[in-house]
């Protein structure tokens, strides 16, 4: 009996041995499969590489500003008897907007005209008398060549002749004189008319009826808005991509459905040394007036477009060693493969790949955890 309870361990030991030996074999097998230090599978998100029109806008902020604007105001000191416009009012090119106190300038034009009046008649008589002088000279010539007149006689009409002369100078400048007088009269009596020079709304009104005012004093403002300027500032690092004539859209918040189309017609040859930014003015069309000065407004401005572009997600450009790249998969293989591009135009969810040609999806998400090679598992995304 206890020969074959030796024999019964034996085979156990036997037994446990084998089973040892095979399970040793098959997890040897299983370690061949992956070498020793490589990565498993990375579970990745694609998507397929588009061809699409692709503009990069950068949007500014600013406020609207009036095409033009201007005061009406005196060029003569008076009483502001009547106003014809007030805030808000239209008014047009030449059109009467204030009239001033205009009783001492009609005076003045009165007294002018008397002047005037006394210098002609003066100038008359002078004439008149010269014309005699010129008559009584010629007799006196005509006598002394019939050796009738004395040579005194000649000498006395002749020099009645020159003064008479001179003074029908003299009478003919200050008519030119009192005529001068009379239109400088006349145009501070037209000064008292106050009219506007260019069409547009009344922007403001800063005086009352009945206020005595000074020279240069404003009455109203008036501002032009058939077109508006929308001021913003660029700052430098887009300031040398920002050319005039490129395209703009104009959003403010007073109509935030509706945008408002301009370009660029100015750019400040300088930047601010303190803030490093420089001024820009879009200009736009203001037909229907709902642009209306003080605006805050946001302007998108047109760096750069193109109407076919080879564009992936944002998201897939990865930066490797300062040179942009992305991971397109090859679907039969499950591996990614990592390709250096050459990136263009920039706008918000997607980019522009210039080169080269990509031809299989790319990586949008996970690419962050891939080498050149990595094999991938792809999402049921």
């Amino acid at each position: 009996m206890s020969g074959k309870r030796i024999a019964m361990a034996v085979g156990l030991a036997l037994g446990a041995v084998l089973i040892w030996r095979i399970v040793a074999l098959v997890s040897g097998s299983g370690t061949a499969a992956r070498s020793p230090g490589e990565r498993p599978p990375v579970a990745v998100e694609v998507e397929s590489v588009r061809h699409e029109p692709i503009q990069e806008i950068r949007e500014l902020t600013g406020s609207v500003q009036p095409l033009y604007r201007y005061v009406v105001a005196p060029k003569v000191a008076g009483r502001l008897l009547r106003l014809h416009k007030r805030i808000g009012d239209w008014v047009r090119a030449g059109e009467l907007v204030a009239e001033l106190d205009d009783a001492e300038f009609q005076q003045a034009v009165l007294e002018a005209e008397a002047n005037l009046k006394i210098a002609e008649a003066n100038l008359a008589e002078a004439r008149s008398q010269f014309e005699l002088a010129a008559q009584e000279l010629e007799r006196v010539q005509s006598l002394q060549a019939k050796g009738i007149s004395s040579p005194a006689e000649l000498d006395a009409a002749m020099t009645n002749h020159s003064a008479l002369e001179s003074r029908v100078r003299l009478a003919q400048a200050q008519v030119e004189q009192r005529q001068a007088a009379l239109n400088a009269a006349r145009i501070r009596l037209g000064y008292t008319v106050l009219r506007a020079s260019e069409p547009g709304y009344v922007g403001s009104r800063l005086v009352d009826e009945g206020s005595l005012l000074a020279v240069s004093e404003p009455v109203v403002s008036v501002v032009g808005i058939d077109t508006v300027i929308v001021r913003t500032t660029v700052i430098e690092r887009v300031y040398g991509r920002v050319q005039v004539g490129q395209e703009a859209q104009v959003r403010v918040e007073a109509f935030p459905e509706r945008t408002f189309a301009g370009r660029v017609v100015r750019v400040a040859p300088v930047l601010d040394e303190a803030a490093r930014v420089a001024q820009m003015e879009v200009v736009v069309a203001n037909v229907d007036h709902v642009l209306k000065p003080g605006m805050f407004a946001r302007v998108s401005v047109v760096l750069a477009q193109r109407s076919s572009a080879q564009t992936v997600p944002s998201r897939a450009v990865v930066n490797r060693d300062g040179q942009p790249g992305v991971f397109v998969v090859d679907r039969a293989a499950s591996v990614a493969r990592y390709v250096p591009v050459e990136t263009g135009i920039v706008a918000g969810p997607r980019t522009e790949i210039v080169s080269p040609v990509i031809d299989r999806p790319v990586v949008t998400l996970g690419q962050h955890l891939l080498n050149d090679g990595s094999r991938v598992i792809l999402s049921d995304r």
